[in-house]
Formats: C-alpha cells, sequence, structure tokens
C-alpha cells in the first residue's frame, strides 16, 4: 500500500504482490474481490469487471535495469529518401524503438502488417516514416489514418508535421467536436494525407468532400479502443470504400476475439509484428491507496500531490461532473489543476492538454478520452481516483507515465 508521508493517515502499508487477474466476484484464494457487479462500464452500459485489488500493485525495483534489445538497424540503415533521413536525425532520433525497428522495413517492402506493442513504444513513428516516404517517391499518394479520439489525432498529425517539414507534404486532421468548416475548406487544398476519426470521416464522405478510391494505404490505430468506443460500422463503412489492392497497416495494444475478425477481414496476408512485453510496463511501479473509513478522498489526493516527485500528475475519474468537480476542488487548494471531458469543446479540450503539457498546469483530471495514445511526456505519476471500469482501461490509463524507458508510478485509490 503506497504511503509516501507518514502524516498522510488516509492509507497506510502492504506487503501485497501482484497475482492473477480474475473475472467475476472474486476468488476465495485472495481474500475476495470487489462487491458482485463490479464497476459500472463506461456510459453506464451494464456491470464492468471485478478487478482485484492485486492487479493494482506491481513494485518496479529502481535499480533493475530494463531488458535491453539491441536493434536490426539504425534510422541512416532505412530505404528511405535522404530528406526524411535528415529530418530524423534533427529530431535526435538514431535508433529506431522495437517496433519500429521490426514495422518499417515490412512497411517500406508494401506488405500489409499487424503490429502489437505496448503503449509509450514508438509506433506512431513506426507508420508515418515509411508512409511519408511512400509520399515522397509519389506525391500522387494519398494516405487515410483512423485513430478512435481527437487527441490522438491531433497530436499524430503533428508528428507528421513534424517529420515533414519543408516537404509540401499536407494534411488534413478531420475530428468531431471541431468546426467542421476548417476541414472541408482544407479538403479541397492539395493534401497527402487525412488523419481522423470514424464518425467525422463519414461524415466527410457522406458529403462527397474526399474519395475513398484515390487512397492506397490506410492506418487503423488503437483499433481496440475505436471498437470500444463503439465505431464498428463506421470503421466497416470507410473500409468497404478503399481500393481492394491497398496497404493496410493495423495497431493494437490488445488482439481480443473480435480484434481477430476485424483483421481478417480488412488486411491481406500480414506481417505480425508484437513486441508487447506484457500487459503493464516493467518500470511503472504500481500500487493502492486506502482511504479508510471516515477520511477524505480528497484530502488524501491534495496531501499525495503535496509530496515531492509528483510533478506532472494525470489523475482518472470515471464520470464527466466529477472529474470536472475535482479540478475545481484542487484549483481551491492551490494546485494548477485542468479537467478534459467529454462535456468540454474541442478549444477547451486543447487548451488543457497544452497547459498541462508545457507545464502551466502540473495536474490534469481526465475521464477514459485522455487513456490511450496521448503522449504527454514526462508524466510522473498518473492516479485513478476512481477505479477503471476494465484491467484493458487500467492498463492504457497507466501507460501515460514511463513511456519509452523512463520510470513513472501509479498509484490506484480504493475506499
Amino acid at each position: 500500500m503506497y504511503s509516501g508521508s507518514s502524516h498522510n493517515r488516509g492509507f497506510s502499508h502492504s506487503r501485497a504482490r501482484s497475482k492473477p487477474y480474475h473475472r467475476g466476484g472474486g476468488n476465495p484464494r485472495f481474500g475476495g474481490g470487489f462487491p458482485r457487479g463490479g464497476t459500472p462500464r463506461r456510459g453506464g452500459r451494464g456491470p464492468g469487471e471485478n478487478i482485484h485489488i492485486s492487479k493494482f500493485i506491481n513494485k518496479a525495483v529502481v535499480t533493475e535495469e530494463i531488458e535491453y534489445v539491441a536493434p536490426t538497424h539504425q534510422f541512416i540503415d532505412f530505404a528511405i529518401d535522404q530528406s526524411l533521413k535528415r529530418s530524423i536525425a534533427a529530431k535526435g532520433y538514431e535508433v529506431p524503438t522495437p517496433i519500429q525497428d521490426r514495422a518499417i522495413p515490412h512497411i517500406l517492402e508494401g506488405r500489409d502488417l499487424l503490429g502489437v506493442a505496448n503503449t509509450g513504444t514508438g509506433k506512431t513513428g513506426a507508420f508515418l516514416i515509411p508512409l511519408i516516404n511512400k509520399v515522397l517517391l509519389d506525391p500522387r499518394e494519398r494516405v487515410l489514418i483512423i485513430v478512435p479520439t481527437r487527441e490522438l489525432a491531433i497530436q499524430i498529425d503533428a508528428e507528421l508535421r513534424g517529420f515533414a517539414a519543408g516537404m509540401r507534404i499536407f494534411s488534413v486532421c478531420a475530428v468531431g467536436g471541431a468546426p467542421i468548416g476548417r476541414q472541408v475548406a482544407d479538403l479541397k487544398r492539395q493534401y497527402n494525407f487525412i488523419i481522423g476519426t470514424p464518425g467525422r470521416l463519414k461524415d466527410l464522405l457522406e458529403r462527397r468532400l474526399y474519395q475513398l478510391s484515390n487512397f492506397n494505404s490506410v492506418v487503423l490505430d488503437e483499433a481496440d479502443r475505436m471498437l470500444d468506443m463503439g465505431f464498428l460500422n463506421d470503421m466497416r463503412f470507410v473500409m468497404r470504400g478503399l481500393p481492394a489492392k491497398r496497404q493496410t497497416l493495423f495497431f493494437s495494444a490488445t488482439v481480443s476475439p473480435e480484434i481477430d475478425k476485424l483483421i481478417n477481414e480488412f488486411l491481406r496476408n500480414p506481417v505480425r509484428i508484437s513486441v508487447k512485453t506484457g500487459d503493464t510496463a516493467k518500470n511503472v511501479e504500481q500500487d493502492v491507496v486506502k482511504v479508510k473509513n471516515g477520511s477524505s478522498k480528497l484530502e488524501v489526493l491534495h496531501g499525495l500531490l503535496a509530496q515531492e516527485g509528483f510533478s506532472k500528475v494525470l489523475i482518472f475519474g470515471r464520470t464527466k461532473h466529477g472529474v470536472e468537480n475535482l479540478s475545481k476542488s484542487l484549483r481551491q487548494k492551490g494546485v494548477a489543476a485542468e479537467s478534459i471531458h467529454g462535456n468540454k469543446n474541442h478549444s477547451q479540450r486543447q487548451r488543457a492538454l497544452g497547459n498541462f503539457k508545457d507545464n502551466r498546469a502540473r495536474v490534469l483530471v481526465a475521464t477514459d478520452v485522455a487513456a490511450r495514445g496521448l503522449d504527454i511526456p514526462d508524466v510522473s505519476h498518473v492516479i485513478n481516483y476512481d477505479i477503471p471500469a476494465t484491467y484493458d482501461d487500467y492498463v492504457h490509463r497507466i501507460g501515460r507515465t514511463g513511456r519509452i524507458g523512463k520510470r513513472g508510478k501509479a498509484l490506484t485509490f480504493i475506499e
């Protein structure tokens, strides 16, 4: 049990270690689980999973070195345009991450690919670099990138612009919640990439603002999240309009039976690459904070945030209303906090994310809209103020810290 300082009375020590994850009403061998029915799933869609407390505890040994596997390539070894190599070098990148090392050569060969990797492992670069090269070889090439959330689309668009600076490669970011007029205008100009969410892509397609027959390359990123969010029909609508002869890249952190069906439906003889090392990153220390009866959950949280080392903290809550109230309460206590949830419009969400990324806000309180795909540098702690609905949600929440070799900490409140 995480304690931090002895002055915090809302929680105490425990020596519990990580044990297997059990669905259902808990295993008597582990002292039972959460009450039958568990936590509600997103949107009130019935009961969620019962996640045993032991799944939130995983002590990372600070002196332990993470296993390192030497890459096969350096970026200069890839058969890509020299201008792209210079752009990569200007960013200070020399050695690719494992998913980049293994995926880029196959994508350059034009193969369909399934990539399975832990969050924060550089998979955006794994598909952007070879696809930018594809456009450099043929400026008429068009690429469609489909993602679950507007924040992820905006992030990928920014990374694309960074890699392709000065190359006359243009993109359209097509997301819901943002003014559609700008997107309509962008689609009437020259572009090579459309990066968007399924609903907005379908909307623009029905308005006949672009033609899927022009796209020979498609990326489905965070496919498991899109499935979980109910985008299956929209995904199929878009995929059906693409040419039969195309290159399809499919990235997912998990491969469930439902995802496996989509792989067989959308991809043709794909190369399957998995660099996933486990459910959660080895370099994320995980623990629980038990709030005792009579203690104030907010005061316990405030006590944690007052401790040394809580420099950039992402806090997850279950509901939009709860997240907004928590961020207001923290600001009243003098904590520089922002919030992001579905009730905020596009500009509000981007402003909150920007303040957090640029360290103008030390705390960001969010619903699960921020749990996947976002690359926020140097998050020191992820705090699950409310228990996630599913273990997959937990994995993706805590993946916001300890990214690409750095260490992080994840704490889950237990009442």
